[in-house]
């Protein structure tokens, strides 16, 4: 299941509507959170550093330049420029809670190129 901006929304006006002193319509809700995320943006953007503490820390990461293969044709180098990203940490709290996911929901890691597959597991009966 993917959650979306939208149903952000949804569930934030939905959950103010209950607390009668701070009753938000969904329009009011877009707008703050669509402004966080702007700002969210904007900061990445020039460098800096976003924390949100019991959530995570967005930053941005310098990736090197390093040479890459072309999966169709194997022989030849691909050269692949240093470029930034941005990476997230999540907080303590938020690995906890990811961390209480059955083993089922965690997607497999991929095996190494050139490893031989792997048969899927089968939990215990």
């Amino acid at each position: 299941m993917t959650l979306t901006k939208r149903d952000l929304v949804v569930r934030i006006a939905e959950e103010s509507e209950r607390d009668r002193e701070s009753h938000l319509t969904q329009q009011q809700v877009l707008f703050v959170v669509q402004k966080t995320l702007d700002y969210i943006a904007e900061a990445l953007a020039k460098g800096d550093k976003v924390e949100l503490r019991n959530f995570g820390v967005f930053e941005v990461k310098v990736r090197k330049a390093r040479i890459g293969r072309n999966p169709n044709a194997p022989e030849t180098d691909v050269p692949i420029p240093q470029r930034s990203v941005v990476k997230f940490k999540a907080g303590k709290e938020m690995r906890a809670e990811v961390l209480r996911l059955p083993a089922v929901l965690k997607p497999a890691a991929k095996p190494a190129p050139g490893a031989p597959p792997t048969a899927p597991s089968v939990p215990p009966a």
